[in-house]
């Protein structure tokens, strides 16, 4: 037999009059059944286009056919104020809004969005009909910076039948509405910070609580994440957001049942039960709250903990996977040659072998994994054929304000394309599994720029994000912005998104790797930094010589000596790898003992 589920039917919104104009961006053409597409939340009843859902049952032992259709699509409007300004390093509104919406289909290709700036005198009365238009099938209305008094009468007059309305930074004269209902707050200049009026269901005060921290944090992932809760919450379901909340009877007999040593000894540690406290406070699918929490307050009890109760018996029964969007290709080629595997490892390895570490992190665009100061990287061959590692090492300020360093290892495996690769991690008892990528790498080595996508499967965690190194931690040159501002672009980031690192305070880090690691394979960095210095110091007394000025100019003498200072720790060889130094290294030590 057959059943069919059929949604209520959806009423057509009415249009309003039009009274103002609009400057609206596009970011992708709607189907051509965008305007006769219905509201979600019907009023009357009416005649349903929506497709219907066809469960088809058999006996126990043949198998079960489902045949389901996708979703219908989720309808995003956004209004910026015209030219207003962010906080993403003062990239505008609309800047931000646009890559929003392109970051959205790396989630579902059904999330539909479109920016408009609420620019009265130069826009015609086509472009206002269209945002009207997109107005009256809107699922979310989404206003920022929006203050003029003209702009927020039109939008209150339009936006009234939309089911979902959040407002940031906006006139306070704007409201806020989720699930078809008004929120109302104490101050209403950025969003919904404290509710209060009439009650709202528990459910509604949690998605306002995680919506108002995500967007104070002012970065473009906690934007898109803003998007999704709401979207999980009162349209459809998100399947990245599916959390880490209990199933009810069946995740505490799971708990019971195989962990119980494990739960009463992490409630017994002090360390633990705070992690535990800590992250009953977030919002499950807040990863930035909750990675905080496991940094802050990580011990062998937590990790005792989550590796029996998440890792081993998944009784969240969570299943996370790896995005596959964006798509992101290696470079293909390094200082003339086509990149192979050897020379994709050994630039990883970086400066590993000249200094104490591979690379230093300057700056990275994930806000709960990249935004750590005193980022150090470590990648080195193993003692075992073929093994390849990552050790990251990093500082935590923890949420008592103490500074703590933190250690990760990494089985790092070659993928099938040179400059791809398979990283895995047991972090804090759960196992995350990533694909990193090599998005380029300059000549020289004075930086580099590495993509991931990961996924914590039994912890319903999935993520992206990127990383800017290089030798010291510091900014790449003026005259690399171009080259660096390509390979962001294939990474779909803009430069807008990355944290800077603070590398101010790395006193002591607890650096090292195993003895017996080996280095690099077939790129000798620590002699190709030392020619190029090398030729960079006979180009220097050449230029003199030529000019007529002599080695005991004392004001370019001075800056001879600072630059030669400045750039040997690069050149330095690490003496405790008891290693023979080499002759150029040699010959840059008496110059800077001289």
């Amino acid at each position: 037999m057959s059943l069919v589920l059929e949604p209520p039917p959806p009423l057509p919104k009415s249009a309003a009059q039009l009274k103002r104009r609009f400057t609206s961006i596009r970011t992708a053409l709607p189907p051509a059944s965008h305007q006769l597409r219905s509201s979600r939340f019907p009023l009357i009843p009416t005649f349903s286009s929506r497709p219907t859902v066809t469960a088809v049952l058999k006996s126990e032992k043949e198998k079960t056919v489902v045949t389901q259709q996708k979703d219908p699509p989720v309808r995003i409007v956004a209004v910026v104020g015209e030219g207003s300004v962010s906080p993403l390093k003062c990239a505008t509104w609309e800047e931000v809004m646009l890559h929003t919406a392109k970051r959205m289909k790396w989630v579902d290709e059904g999330y539909e969005m479109v920016v408009f700036t609420d620019n009265f005198q130069q826009s015609s009365n086509q472009t206002a009909m269209d945002l009207q238009k997109e107005l009256a099938c809107a699922d979310i209305l989404v206003v920022v910076a929006v203050t003029n008094q003209d702009s927020v009468k039109w939008i209150q007059t339009n936006g009234e039948s939309i089911p979902n309305i959040i407002c940031f930074e906006s006139n306070p004269g704007l409201v806020n509405k989720l699930g078809g209902s008004y929120i109302y707050s104490e101050m209403k200049s950025s969003v919904f910070d404290k509710i209060v009026g009439i009650s709202q269901p528990q459910k509604t005060k949690e998605v306002v609580q995680t919506v108002s921290e995500a967007w104070d944090r002012h970065n473009s992932d906690d934007i898109r994440f803003c998007l999704l809760v709401i979207i999980n919450a009162y349209i459809q379901p998100v399947p990245v957001l599916k959390n880490l909340r209990s199933k009810g009877f069946s995740t505490l007999n799971c708990m019971v049942k195989n962990c119980g040593p494990q739960i009463l000894d992490c409630l017994m540690d002090p360390n633990c039960r705070k992690a535990l406290q800590c992250l009953n406070k977030c919002s499950p699918v807040d990863q930035v709250c909750n990675y905080r929490c496991i940094a802050s307050y990580e011990s062998p009890k937590l990790e005792a903990f989550s590796l029996c109760v998440l890792q081993k018996n998944n009784c969240l029964d969570l299943d996370a996977k790896i995005p596959e969007k964006p798509y992101v290709q290696p470079m293909r080629k390094f200082r003339g040659k086509d990149l192979c595997h050897e020379t994709a490892e050994d630039m990883f390895v970086g400066w590993l072998g000249s200094l104490d570490w591979s690379w230093r992190v300057v700056a990275g665009q994930n806000p709960a994994y990249d935004q750590f100061p005193c980022q150090y990287q470590l990648f080195y061959r193993g003692k075992a054929k073929g093994s390849f590692w990552y050790e990251p090492v990093f500082q935590v300020r923890s949420l008592e304000g103490e500074m703590v360093w933190r250690r990760r290892k990494y089985r790092v495996k070659r993928a099938n394309v040179p400059g791809t690769f398979y990283f895995s991690v047991l972090d804090n008892g759960v196992v995350s599994n990533e694909f990193w990528t090599i998005v380029d790498v300059c000549e020289d080595f004075s930086w580099g720029l590495f993509h991931y996508h990961g996924a914590a499967r039994v912890a319903g965690q999935s993520y992206t994000g990127a990383v800017l190194v290089s030798p010291d931690g510091a900014y790449p040159k003026q005259t690399q912005a171009s080259r660096l501002s390509t390979a962001l672009e294939k990474c779909g980031i803009k430069e807008w998104e990355l944290y800077t690192v603070d590398n101010c305070s790395c006193q002591d880090p607890p650096l090292g790797i195993p003895q017996g690691s080996s280095l690099h394979s077939v790129v000798d960095i620590s002699n190709y930094a030392s020619l190029v210095l090398m030729a960079l110091f006979i180009s220097i007394v050449a230029t003199m010589q030529w000019g007529g000025v002599g080695m005991r100019d004392s004001a370019l003498g001075d800056w001879i000596i600072s630059l030669l200072i400045h750039l040997y720790p690069f050149l330095k060889y690490n003496r405790d790898s008891k290693k023979i130094v080499t002759e150029q290294n040699k010959n840059i030590d008496k110059i800077i003992e001289t």
